[in-house]
């Protein structure tokens, strides 16, 4: 392994040193290197010395500990009618949040201002440096650039650059990423601690699929891997989708196709959390609707999970609210449609962090970058 001083931090950050001692056992540095390197890490406020560790033999070794709250790194999902923030500390604790409902489809003229204000309430509260943030739009998403570059309901946001939005909380490094990518980063922290192939459905207000393989997160080629809510279904030939196109699935199963139905019944939503919570109440009609709406995602998700074969499928967003309803009719089609191998040992399970789910991925995915070894190499370096 390299031998820089992120990397050392690395290694105390992850569990696997604890001591000077252990971090010359890992890496082949001398005594003198690593003592160097961990006191730039110290004096940048990155390790805590201090405390004593049981002694194996000889002298007792003083111990090291990743400060957690060395900084903080701030999250912003935003959705197509809400969006929901929060400030995390370097362990990915949540420190504080905030959520703004806002108008369908709004552009970032509209959002970005509010959400600029709230991140700046959340860092003054917390009152400690700001080494990132991560933020997560719905679409395709071109990581390197940090801009959307389609998203069929959030035509506004396309190129947008949203670092000029968000200068006045610093000079920090902005990601951004897909809002179902950004959902299956949520599931490091969470079932892919046991998992290393997941599927992370986000069943909202549009549909759309993350995927965890051998632990890494699968953006695909333009950032679009996952875009299932627009994949042209028979149930759905010649209904019109939002995005401008017909016979997309998420004309029968998405949550705005949902919101839609009930309305042509006479009875008025606003929105698919309504809904979710209407079916948790026990109301029939709301049950079935959701219930309907996981068969139908589930035929094309049976396809994903014959091609991928992961060990579980995580359902998250808003419908997986009635978690037990929708995962029933995605059930009813996976184990029809997926071959039996595919389904042997797979699980179907909500997510682990329910509706913060969204700025929970957002701050995995700004402390992964962050606290890689090359970004602490550069933030000890002064670039």
């Amino acid at each position: 392994m390299s031998d820089t001083a992120g990397d050392l931090l690395e290694l105390v950050r992850t569990g696997r040193a604890r001591t000077r001692s252990e971090l010359r056992h890992l890496t082949g540095l001398s005594r003198t290197a690593v003592v160097s390197r961990v006191s730039a890490l110290a004096e940048a406020g990155l390790l805590l010395l201090g405390g004593e560790l049981d002694s194996t033999g000889g002298r007792r070794p003083g111990s090291l500990l990743f400060n957690k709250d060395a900084g903080v790194v701030l999250a912003a999902a935003i959705g197509r009618s809400r969006s929901q923030l929060a400030v995390f500390d370097l362990v990915g604790v949540e420190l504080g949040v905030a959520s703004f409902d806002h108008e369908l489809g709004a552009g970032p003229d509209a959002v970005m201002p509010e959400v600029t204000a709230q991140l700046r309430k959340l860092v003054d509260a917390v009152g400690r440096p700001v080494f990132g943030i991560g933020v997560s739009l719905p679409g395709a998403v071109d990581p390197a650039r940090g801009i959307s570059v389609d998203s069929p309901v959030l035509a506004a946001w396309a190129g947008v650059d949203l670092a000029p939005s968000l200068a006045a909380l610093g000079d920090v490094p902005i990601f951004v990423g897909n809002d179902a990518d950004v959902l299956a980063r949520s599931e490091r922290m969470g079932y892919a601690g046991v998992y290393q192939d997941l599927i992370v459905v986000k069943a909202s207000t549009g549909l759309g699929l993350g995927i965890i393989a051998e632990g890494r997160v699968v953006a695909g080629h333009l950032g679009a891997a996952g875009e299932i809510g627009h994949t042209k279904v028979d149930a759905a030939a010649g209904l019109p989708c939002r995005c401008g196109d017909s016979g997309c699935l998420e004309t029968v199963a998405g949550g705005w196709a949902l919101v839609n139905r009930m309305a042509e019944a006479g009875r008025a939503i606003s929105h698919v959390r309504e809904l979710t919570a209407m079916a948790v109440a026990g109301d029939p009609e709301a049950k079935q609707l959701l219930r309907e709406s996981g068969r139908r995602l589930g035929e094309p998700l049976a396809v994903a999970i014959n091609l991928l074969n992961p060990e579980a499928v995580v359902i998250g967003g808003d419908m997986a609210g009635a978690f037990d309803v929708y995962s029933a009719g995605v059930r009813e089609s996976v184990y029809a449609r997926a071959s039996a191998i595919a389904t042997r040992e797979l699980r179907i399970v909500p997510s682990t962090f329910g509706d913060r789910a969204g700025v929970v991925g957002c701050a995995a995915m700004a402390l992964d970058q962050v606290l890689s070894a090359d970004a602490v190499q550069s933030r000890l370096q002064g670039d």
